[in-house]
């Protein structure tokens, strides 16, 4: 069971986290802020979500005035939107054909 009282594998991932050590991250939201995310271009609609529900968070916490929060939902939020736009940046390449690399034919021995 993970903090949040779910199991790790009922899959929270965003993304494939590319630490040299460790377990992956079992956390929900705390990757897309973590520099080493990879994200998963499949969970880009999740992303999506999960950066217009810090949206709306961060509306409601400046309507109540709880300025404390502020700070950290922006953060989460700038990781999302990188996260998102890390994919869309992957994913608009098209393919290029670099043809067959040529050999040189054997030049002679020099004596």
């Amino acid at each position: 069971m993970t903090p949040y009282g779910r199991h790790p594998a009922e899959g929270f991932s965003v993304g494939t986290c590319a630490r040299a050590y460790g377990p992956g991250c079992i956390h929900e939201h705390a990757c897309i802020r973590f520099s080493l995310l990879r994200p998963d271009p499949a969970q880009r609609g999740r992303l999506v979500e999960i950066r217009d529900n810090l949206r709306d968070r961060i509306a409601e916490v400046e309507q109540q005035g709880w300025l404390g929060e502020i700070e950290r939902l922006h953060v989460s939020l700038a990781g999302a939107e990188s996260r998102i736009s890390q994919i869309d940046s992957a994913s608009g390449g098209t393919a290029m054909n670099l043809g067959m690399p040529r050999t040189n034919p054997a030049q002679p021995a020099r004596q």
